[in-house]
C-alpha cells in the first residue's frame, strides 16, 4: 500500500544538474539516483529512461552553510562564535504528468535543512545530513506530484 494516487505505471527521472558552488561534485547525480529509489520503493511506479509518463527534472539550486545560534566567544578578538551550523540544500523541480496535466508544475522549489554542533566539521557529518535533507525533500517533492497534497 502507498500514498500514490496515480493511474501513471511510468516515471522518468531526469538528472538533477548540481547548480551550487559549494555542493559536492557527485551531489547531483547522488539526489538524482536516491530520487529514483525513493520513488520505486513508495510507489508502484517503474522509472524508466524516456517516455515515462510521469517526468520529473531540475537542479540543485542551494547548498548553504550558515552560522546559527550566537554565543559570546569571551575574547574581543575572536567576537561572537556559533553555537550551531546550519545546511541548506534546495531543489527547482518541473513535474510533467501527460495522463493528468493538471496536476504538472514547472520550477516549484523545495528545500530543508539540518542543524549540527559547531564542535563538528561539515566533512564528519555532511553524508548524514544530506541523507536526512534530502529525505525530508524527496517525502515533499512525492507528496506534491503522485500524492496529490
Amino acid at each position: 500500500m502507498s500514498g500514490a494516487s496515480t493511474i501513471a505505471e511510468t516515471i522518468q527521472v531526469e538528472d538533477f544538474f548540481n547548480n551550487t558552488d559549494l555542493g559536492p561534485a557527485n551531489l547531483g547525480q547522488t539526489f538524482t539516483n536516491r530520487l529514483k529509489d525513493y520513488y520505486q520503493q513508495n510507489s508502484s511506479l517503474k522509472v524508466v529512461k524516456e517516455n515515462g509518463q510521469l517526468v520529473i527534472d531540475g537542479m540543485i539550486t542551494t547548498y548553504q552553510i550558515t552560522q546559527l545560534a550566537p554565543v559570546s566567544g569571551g575574547s574581543n578578538q575572536t567576537g561572537d562564535l556559533a553555537a550551531l551550523t546550519r545546511l541548506t540544500i534546495a531543489v527547482r523541480v518541473n513535474y510533467t504528468d501527460t495522463l493528468e496535466p493538471k496536476n504538472s508544475f514547472k520550477e516549484r522549489n523545495f528545500s530543508f535543512y539540518a542543524d549540527f554542533p559547531n564542535t563538528q566539521d561539515l566533512i564528519s557529518v555532511q553524508e548524514n545530513l544530506e541523507r536526512k535533507i534530502m529525505d525530508q525533500i524527496f517525502i515533499d517533492l512525492f507528496n506534491a506530484t503522485i500524492a496529490n497534497w
